[in-house]
Formats: C-alpha cells, sequence, structure tokens
C-alpha cells in the first residue's frame, strides 16, 4: 500500500472537549474528504491515494466516529471541522461527503462560507435528511430494531444493505467493500454505550437556506442508491445557484468505495473546471 493510503499515519487536533484524528496528504490546493455516519477516513482510502499526489488531502473522523473522542457536551461537527481547517491554515477548501458527511459539508457551506471553495455530495442533501421510500423506511427500521436489541450484527447487516441498495442483494457488494465498512461501523459503535445523549446540535433550516450557497455544488450518486438519496441531492443542486448531479453505474450508497475510478475521474473533472481560489 502506498504511503498517502497508510492510514495508520493519523493526526490529531487537540478541542475543548477531547481530539479530533485526521489525515493530512499531499501538496496543493485543499481537498477534505468527509465520511459517512459510522464509518470514518478508511472509506476514502482509494480518493487519498489517488488525489494526494495532486493536492493537500485531510481526512478527519468526525467526533464520536473513528479515532476521534466521544463527546461529552453539544457540539456541531461544521464547527468542529471549521476549526480543523482553521488549526491547519487551510482554505478556502473543496469539501467532498457522503452521506452524514455530505450534509456536514453543506453546513459548513452554510456557516463558514468563506472557508469552502466548491462542495461534492454524494447519497445525501442536507444535514436535514427525509426517508419516504418503503425500503429506506424498512431497513433504518430494523437497523433501529437490531440496535436496540444489542443485535450487532443485525445492525451491521444494514449497512451492507444501504451499500446494495434496493436493487442489489448485499451478496452483490463485493466482500472486501462489505467487510471493510462492517470494520469501520464496529470500531465506531463500540465507542458507544447503550442510551449514550446524543450531544450533536442541528444547523437549522438548512433547505430552506440552501439557495444562498454561492460556490459550486456538484453531487455524485450512485445509480442504484435509493429513491430518497438520490432525491435529497437532486433537491440540493437544484436550490442553488450552481449545482449540478451526476450518477455512477453500478453502485449505490458507496459510489466513492464500490466504483473508486469513475467516481475519481468525475470528482477530478469538477476539481479541474473550478475556477482559481
Amino acid at each position: 500500500m502506498s504511503a498517502v493510503a497508510d492510514h495508520s499515519e493519523m493526526l490529531t487536533f487537540t478541542t475543548s472537549d477531547g481530539s479530533l484524528a485526521y489525515r493530512d496528504a499531499g501538496e496543493g490546493e485543499p481537498l477534505v474528504l468527509l465520511h459517512a455516519g459510522f464509518f470514518d477516513h478508511r472509506m476514502w482510502d482509494d480518493q487519498i491515494r489517488a488525489f494526494a499526489p495532486r493536492y493537500r488531502v485531510v481526512a478527519p473522523d468526525a467526533r464520536g466516529h473513528g479515532a476521534s473522542s466521544n463527546a461529552t457536551r453539544p457540539f456541531r461537527p461544521a464547527d468542529d471541522l471549521a476549526a480543523l481547517l482553521r488549526h491547519l491554515d487551510v482554505g478556502p477548501a473543496v469539501l467532498v461527503g457522503v452521506s452524514m458527511g455530505g450534509g456536514t459539508a453543506v453546513d459548513t457551506a452554510l456557516e463558514y462560507p468563506g472557508l469552502v471553495r466548491a462542495v461534492v455530495v454524494s447519497g445525501v442533501g442536507t444535514s436535514e435528511p427525509y426517508f419516504e421510500d418503503p425500503w429506506s423506511l424498512e431497513v433504518l427500521g430494523e437497523q433501529n430494531s437490531a440496535l436496540a436489541a444489542g443485535d450487532i450484527e443485525g445492525w451491521l447487516n444494514g449497512h451492507v444493505r444501504f451499500a446494495a441498495g434496493p436493487h442489489r442483494s448485499p451478496a452483490d457488494v463485493d466482500a472486501d467493500i462489505a467487510n471493510r465498512l462492517r470494520a469501520m461501523a464496529s470500531r465506531t459503535i463500540s465507542k458507544h454505550t447503550a442510551g449514550e445523549p446524543d450531544h450533536r446540535l442541528p444547523v437549522p433550516h438548512t433547505w430552506r437556506r440552501a439557495a444562498s450557497i454561492d460556490v459550486p455544488v456538484l453531487a455524485i450518486n450512485g445509480a442504484l442508491d435509493v429513491s430518497d438519496h438520490v432525491a435529497m441531492a437532486e433537491r440540493l443542486v437544484q436550490a442553488v445557484s450552481d449545482g449540478r448531479a451526476v450518477s455512477v453505474k453500478d453502485t449505490a450508497h458507496f459510489p466513492n468505495m464500490e466504483r473508486p475510478a469513475a467516481f475519481n475521474a468525475l470528482l477530478a473533472e469538477f476539481l479541474e473546471a473550478l475556477p482559481p481560489s
């Protein structure tokens, strides 16, 4: 494995409530990779390897995830990210986020526009998701029930189902991808206890405020993702002044992991077309 993808080389940023872990690889214009909920920076291994030769790639573990500290008091992920970017003296940066990470990217563009050069989301609109598709409601319901019953394996199975999407079987997801997802989610859930309070605070009115985002926004969706995720991403790019959506064939909620070459090509094209910062 190349040095830029060696996720053992973690750095930490000390905050007033514990520390935040992150990868910082390469040199050049800053590119920040924000992982999905319950996972960590390792979901971006293929992107760190591909983009660190030309960009400064920062890939943090969100608070309560991976190697970052759990919260002991209320916090907002966008505030954590802004503090990290200021600590590193990088910005404006291109923020790329899958699922929860995309919501954090949008929140940061709303709350700290001076730190954001462009936004790329995948399978998400803002940090205020909503679910209507019966398949989404079924999988989320099963996950919640499994977690409440202490059935971690059942809960992990739900993550693989989202990786597959409603149009495939979990067995259709490459075993290595499924194992990586399980390993990351297992690490994060093991940091938490039943009944632990959720200290995250929402950024208000994100959908209403989305039209104020004046930087380029790209949605890279998995073509096989559930309709809710695709619809939210498309709603976001339609709300902003400079937004568009593209899709990656043969993948659902994690196109950057399942089809990294296709995802990277779309991201590279977007980055190269950005006006100078």
